[in-house]
């Protein structure tokens, strides 16, 4: 039951913004792989724009000692998206370590967006045939579109501590951002 409501929240959480950004329609001949490029993609405009919000100085905030700082969560995230598309891609993970690396705020944001600019291949190349191919993924066999997946659950996991570390520092997330107003119709 409870990995059940895990999945009705990831679920939801993706559904929603999606449906208010009204996303190209999934390919009929690949469409799990290619809603699975969409929700990726709405995901690095998330990341991407919450790395972009935070001030430099609070890069190395935390909200206690236990936890990562908000910019290993950038780090991390930027790792594990080598891992991920690494194994949907059949490629050997470059093990960057950027979460140990990295600190300042420009290197970080750099290395997001190499992340994604990487991933964005293993997307792009993904159809549903090859996205049925096994792998081995942390020991375990697992189709190469289920690797994704998880790669997307993961930057939602996370992208909810960057929220967190946002609203923390009084700073309005990406995702609560309110539209631009449009022009009146004349």
């Amino acid at each position: 039951m409870r990995k059940f409501t895990l999945l009705l929240c990831v679920l939801a959480t993706t559904l929603v913004p999606l449906a208010q950004s009204k996303p190209a329609a999934p390919s009929p001949d690949n469409p799990f792989s290619t809603f699975n490029k969409v929700v990726f993609g709405h995901m690095k405009d998330l990341l991407l724009r919450s790395a972009e919000k935070m001030p430099e100085e609070n890069y190395s905030f935390k909200p206690v000692d236990t936890v990562r700082s908000y910019g290993q969560i950038v780090g991390h995230l930027a790792d594990a998206q080598y891992l991920f598309c690494s194994a949907a891609s059949g490629d050997k993970n470059p093990g960057l370590k950027i979460e140990q690396t990295k600190t300042s705020k420009a290197d970080l944001v750099a290395a997001l967006k190499d992340s994604f600019a990487y991933c964005d291949k293993a997307y792009d190349g993904m159809t549903d045939a090859a996205g049925s191919q096994m792998v081995k993924f942390f020991d375990r066999d697992m189709p190469k579109l289920g690797v994704l997946e998880i790669n997307n659950m993961h930057d939602y996991e996370h992208y909810g501590n960057l929220v967190t570390y946002l609203r923390l520092k009084g700073i309005v997330p990406p995702s609560s951002e309110q539209p631009p107003q449009q022009p009146p119709k004349k």
